[in-house]
């Protein structure tokens, strides 16, 4: 059986952590969120407006230095439509901070990761399309983090194609999770408990080994029991499409 596999690299170390905009909440309960997440630009860009952080702001400015990357959005297709909160975020991130935006990468599938549970969103991958200029610097843009996958294919389209990604922003998701990069603590964690034969398992079906996975990826695979449930899982969110059961995903 062939599988698709969105080419994601490894991590360096000193990769900066995302940059989050604003508390969950905040943006959630914004009443534009719906219609921003459904495809309405209006609702978007005044969703972001509301929301965007001076904090942040800066943060991004001390990131960027005096490179001047250019901004790529992860623009998803959900259940309800595309949506538009990361270009918009991507569009006044740029207005105000001075960077070019890209227009022609997009995402080529539809994965649902909205309200999916985990295995949901590790078996339905993002994948993308469009023009890398190799040699290029790239900051990456998407409205919500959460395990990071997005972010991380989107980081491996980049830079398969000559790209180099040097750092991501939100504008919400979970604290925890914006250190993207496996700890090798993790990663030993991870490998300890479910053996060398789930990578190998995991680089068939997905392309990459464990190093690739981002450290709340890792972490939800070393919490699963066994590696039998781990392999069972994905291959029944699979089978089920992007209909997982909404939980706790870190």
């Amino acid at each position: 059986m062939t599988f698709n596999h969105p080419p994601r690299t490894p991590w360096p170390e000193d990769f900066p952590a995302v940059v989050i905009h604003a508390g969950e909440s905040a943006v959630k309960q914004h009443p534009a969120y719906r219609a921003a997440k459904s495809g309405d630009s209006d609702a978007a860009y005044a969703l972001v407006r509301d929301t965007l952080s001076e904090t942040a702001l800066a943060l991004l400015r001390d990131l960027v230095g005096t490179r001047c990357p250019v901004l790529v959005s992860a623009h998803a297709v959900e259940r309800d439509g595309v949506n538009a909160i990361p270009e918009a975020l991507a569009d006044e991130l740029g207005r105000l901070l001075d960077l070019p935006v890209d227009t022609s990468i997009v995402q080529s599938n539809v994965v649902g990761h909205t309200g999916a549970n985990g295995f949901s969103r590790l078996a339905h991958q993002a994948a993308f399309a469009g023009d890398v200029i190799p040699g290029l610097d790239y900051l990456l843009v998407d409205d919500f983090v959460g395990q990071g996958g997005t972010l991380a294919n989107l980081r491996g389209f980049v830079e398969a194609q000559g790209g180099q990604v040097i750092g991501a922003t939100v504008l919400t998701g979970k604290v925890h999770s914006a250190i993207l990069p496996p700890s090798l603590e993790q990663l030993h964690l991870l490998r300890s408990k479910h053996g060398a034969d789930l990578e190998n398992w995991w680089l068939s079906r997905f392309g990459h080994t464990f190093d690739c996975l981002t450290q709340s990826e890792a972490r939800y695979l070393e919490r699963t029991a066994d590696a039998n449930t781990i392999r069972n899982r994905v291959i029944a969110a699979e089978q089920a499409g992007n209909c997982g059961a909404s939980e706790n995903v870190s």
